[in-house]
């Protein structure tokens, strides 16, 4: 690991003392209890007694008419107590507002239309979940089904299905912007550009979303605790939503929580449905808690994007100026804070380099998709994967190395503060340093050569590189860029980034700590800890640190929360001002009995000295307790208590001028990645075989948590590069609702980066630190994808690499052809089925024990078909060979109760016929169509061949392809294994399970 002990010590706002804790790799303070299971997650609270648990029901379509929801059959179970409708929020609540000025209505539940698979419709309230989840398959929901938009290209074309009439576009937002004179760069100079799609892709995080929440009767409003991880600017959004002052909506939350990387900012919408579920049930708290179907299919996603973007480039390959043309899908709503994930970036949009002339063009379309709003680096992996793409093409057509050609783009060190084109004022660094840094590991680990070898054993592999800047601490002001200037001077100015913090000392001298945050695992508590340490003269085992928060009574303003890599910046930088604001104050305390100046006194190793006579000293925990006790002992002019709370907001962040420059973030720090890649030509599996990342983060603070969050975000890139995928059908079903199909990245897939950090402090920040976690999630895609284009590029020159870079995406790259089946099958035309979503088939065949004749006779005689259809609950006739039945549906822990028409038909007994039918839940659609042929077998018996296919809509859809494939096939199996044992007169076979239970006298 290398580091700059030069540039670390210049400019730093405090100098460390040799003794310093800040900058040292302490263990984590938080470990103890989580490693002991004593950790204090939203699910492990206790609950008042009586709290009610819910269940939400979601839309099965991507976009329907909500025509009628009959909630009597529920109510009508015992153990529940309430169904929340869109009617009840109607009357108790309003629209979330929307971030732009468009008519467009966004309500905690549907109304009136659904507009994406797992929008929420209802919500049960009972005694427990299971109750609750029963009851859900009792409401009985009519839809009127709408043509679905799904992807960006069809968004942008005028005659596209409406998703919101009142707006009257899919285009609910479109801004362009001119710095400099881009026209006059591009006319004098050679144009070089790239179009690139980045995907949806999300986070998640162990622990999923938890609300408890009480409506509090008399007009007191709402109470409640949910692992939301903010920004805090949304709690004006949720109390709007629930028509309340902000004070009437008490927001608290725990201690801990299993993760978030952003995804969490969308338990919002779930606060005020649960708020109105407690006020529906009479008051009663209702606790909910995601699953894991629900947080993949309908909290969240990143932003999709597809970006033309071209420079403007010198022969030299100096560039001279971009055009960026963006178009942004943010799903069936604009939900706040959306659209962040173009505007937290746009500042920046010229990277690391120095680039005078810029054009942009912003559009923002929905689709029926879940919404989208924070994930990790949110806006910088879209940015920076159109930006480094078209780094490379540039050197690609220009013949120059990646690495020089970035080389001769970047901000020089001597420029910082360098004010770039579209307003984003980098505070520090040296780039060229950091290259240095990053390309003197690679070769230490023998990139070139190990790529050589990998060619020559008849692999591909391949180098890429990416070079960023990482925001951090976020200008609240950046998202009114969305607006025109004439808009904002309405409106009014908005900008800053407040950050608060207290430090106190109670009656025996202990010292305590208070954040406005929300941490998720980073190490908050250590970190503060440290850093109050250092002020008091303290260790940081005496110092506690409290991150439970509490908007009725805790300091904050609108940009608390945890995002935008904050913390080391603002929060902890925060900390260290309240702390020193405290020990001024008992500087003077002490100063008075030591009788020397406040200067003189010195805070160190538990005591406190005078530094003219050391021989004047106290405990820490003594002087401190002392003005509890005796307050009227304070000197002159020093005012009672121990309890300093400190605001601080950085200066450089103004609010977007009349020209649209915008300094979107207090910092940016620098990441500059390499990658070696393998790719295997057989099987189309790509492996990361090297990673080194530089980093310049400014002053570490604690450079074990520091390279902590640095492989967090690796990790998490290389899933969005490698395999993580949000997919839905063409008519919007979502089809990777499982870990078994939205696949992340393990130990196993994710090899140990090589990390080397660089360290210039800001000189904006109040201990020089600047944010990491994000970096590498915004890096290691692209620089992947490069990795991969580089790979390729004997064999042929891709521009447009589409990510994840799953073996049949390569595979079709490559052009390998796909292996010949050693036992074709003709496939059986079938007529088109009336489901929707996921495509399933199953082919197999059976021996049976009876004659083709037998088996007839049980498919044409309903009662018993009824035992043979697996989940069946009854079946009566509904015509010549037709039938309706009620059927259970189950993959894994999801099932469904079906309302399903049954049809025989193309009978040529006893030798074929064909097996069709079709069925609607509250959860979703399904249907399915085979061939049965009957062959008899020499001997006696019957061989049954079948070749069935169906198609599964809604929830039972969002399990995805890989568990549905498997489960299609037994249930399949089962039913005609069930048809032979039916026509043999054979009894269904004894589980070893109902032998064992039988044993104990127990009756299954």
């Amino acid at each position: 690991m290398h580091a700059e002990p030069r540039l670390a010590a210049a400019a730093a706002p405090t100098p460390a003392a040799p003794s310093s804790f800040v900058g040292q790799r302490l263990e984590r303070l938080e470990d103890t209890a989580l490693l002991s299971g004593r950790g204090s997650y939203a699910d492990d609270l206790g609950v008042k007694p009586g709290t009610l648990q819910a269940a939400v029901l979601r839309s099965p379509h991507a976009h329907a008419r909500l025509l009628s929801v009959d909630a009597a059959p529920a109510l009508a179970l015992p153990g529940v107590r309430a169904v929340l409708t869109g009617e009840d929020v109607q009357r108790w609540a309003q629209p979330f507002v929307v971030g732009v000025k468009q008519a467009m209505q966004h309500w905690a539940l549907a109304v009136d239309r659904v507009r994406h698979v797992g929008e929420p419709v209802a919500v049960v309230v009972a005694e427990d979940r299971y109750i609750a989840e029963d009851a859900l398959d009792l409401i009985r929901v009519e839809y009127e089904a709408l043509p679905a938009l799904v992807d960006i290209d069809a968004a942008l074309q005028p005659g596209s299905p409406l998703l919101h009439e009142a707006v009257g576009s899919n285009i609910v937002s479109e801004r362009s912007f001119r710095y400099g004179e881009p026209e006059a760069a591009f006319a004098g100079a050679r144009r070089v550009q790239t179009t690139v799609h980045y995907p949806r892709n999300s986070c998640s995080p162990i622990e999923c979303g938890v609300v408890i929440a009480e409506y509090l009767s008399g007009g007191e409003g709402y109470d409640v605790l949910s692992n939301f991880m903010g920004p805090f600017s949304l709690h004006a959004v949720m109390a709007m939503a629930l028509k309340v002052p902000g004070n009437k909506l008490r927001h608290r939350v725990p201690r801990d929580s299993g993760g978030s990387f952003g995804v969490k900012q969308a338990v919002f919408p779930y606060v005020v449905l649960m708020c109105l579920a407690s006020r529906k049930a009479g008051g009663a708290p209702v606790k909910w808690v995601e699953d894991r179907l629900e947080h993949l299919s309908a909290a969240t996603s990143a932003t999709a994007r597809f970006t033309t973007l071209a420079a403007a480039v010198r022969d030299d390959g100096r560039i001279l100026a971009l055009d960026w043309d963006q178009v942004d899908e943010v799903g069936a709503y604009l939900r706040a804070p959306e659209p962040a994930t173009f505007y937290r970036m746009h500042g920046c949009l010229t990277g690391p380099y120095d680039i005078a002339h810029l054009s942009v063009r912003n559009r923002v379309v929905v689709s029926n998709k879940t919404p989208t709003g924070l994930v990790r680096g949110f806006g910088g992996p879209q940015v920076y994967y159109a930006l480094e793409r078209l780094m490379d093409r540039i050197g690609v057509e220009l013949g120059i190395d990646p690495a020089e050609l970035r080389r001769r783009n970047f901000v020089r060190a001597d420029q910082f503060p360098y004010r770039a084109a579209a307003g984003a004022v980098l505070d520090s660094g040296d780039y060229a340093r950091a290259l240095d840094l990053a390309l003197a590991e690679a070769e230490r680990l023998g990139l070139r050569e190990r790529q050589a070898a990998a060619r020559a054993a008849g692999l591909h592999y391949g180098i890429g590189m990416a070079a960023i800047v990482e925001p951090s601490v976020s200008n609240m002001g950046y998202i009114s860029t969305v607006l025109t200037p004439e808009q904002r001077a309405k409106a009014g100015p908005k900008n800053g980034a407040i950050a608060s913090a207290t430090v106190a000392i109670d009656l025996l001298g202990g010292v305590n700590v208070t954040i406005a945050s929300a941490p998720a695992g980073q190490g908050h508590m250590t970190v503060c800890a440290q850093v109050v340490a250092d002020a008091l003269g303290l260790q940081p085992e005496q110092v506690i640190v409290n991150v439970e928060f509490d908007t009725a009574k805790d300091a904050w303003s609108v940009a608390a929360g945890n995002y935008s890599s904050r913390f080391a910046g603002a929060v902890a930088g925060v900390v260290h001002l309240a702390a020193v604001k405290l020990r001024d104050k008992l500087a003077l305390i002490a100063a008075a009995q030591f009788g020397c100046a406040p200067a003189d006194v010195v805070f160190a190793g538990g005591e406190i000295t005078s530094r003219l006579d050391p021989a004047r000293r106290q405990p820490f925990t003594r002087l401190a307790a002392s003005p509890h006790w005796a307050p009227a002992l304070l000197p002159e002019g020093v005012a009672p208590g121990l309890r300093e709370t400190a605001f601080w907001t950085p200066e450089t962040l103004a609010a977007p001028d009349p020209q649209d420059r915008v300094n979107t973030s207090a910092t940016y720090g620098f990441v500059f990645d390499i990658c070696g890649l393998e790719v295997d030509p057989a099987t189309g599996a790509v492996r990361v075989d090297r990673y080194v990342t530089a980093h310049d983060a400014g002053r570490l603070l604690n450079p074990a948590l520091a390279d902590g969050q640095i492989r967090g975000a690796f990790a998490q890139g290389l899933g969005a590069a490698l395999l993580e995928e949000f997919r839905y059908g063409a008519d919007g079903s979502f089809q990777s609702g499982t870990l078994a199909d939205y696949l992340m990245p393990t130990a196993c897939e994710t090899p140990d980066p090589s990390i080397v950090h660089l360290e210039t402090p800001s000189p904006f920040t109040p201990l020089g630190a600047k944010g990491l976690g994000e970096g590498n999630n915004m890096s290691t895609p692209v620089c992947v994808a490069n990795a991969f284009a580089d790979a390729l590029r004997p064999l042929k020159d891709v521009d447009d690499i589409r990510l994840p870079l799953t073996p049949s995406r390569v595979l079709a790259l490559l052009d390998t052809p796909d292996p010949v089946s050693k036992a074709p099958r003709k496939p059986v035309a079938a007529p088109g089925l009336p489901g929707e979503g996921q495509a399933l088939q199953a082919q197999g065949e059976v021996h049976i024990a009876a004659t083709p004749e037998q088996v007839f006779a049980v498919l044409l005689d309903p009662a018993a078909l009824a035992r043979v259809i697996p989940g069946c609950h009854a079946l009566e006739t509904d015509g010549p060979n037709r039938y309706r039945a009620e059927v259970t549906v189950g993959v894994g822990l999801v099932k469904a109760r079906y309302e399903a028409r049954i049809q025989l038909s193309d009978i040529e007994a006893p030798l074929r016929l064909r097996l069709a039918g079709s069925g609607r839940s509250s959860l979703g659609t399904g249907a399915g169509d085979g061939l049965v042929t009957l062959e008899p077998v020499a001997g006696g018996g019957t061989l049954l061949r079948y070749d069935y296919r169906a198609q599964v809509g809604g929830k039972v859809a969002m399990v995805g392809s890989r568990m549905l494939e498997g489960a299609a096939r037994i249930i399949v199996a089962q039913l005609f294994e069930s048809l032979g044992r039916q026509a043999a007169g054979e009894t269904a076979p004894v589980s070893w399970w109902q032998r064992l239970l039988k044993k104990f006298g127990v009756r299954a």
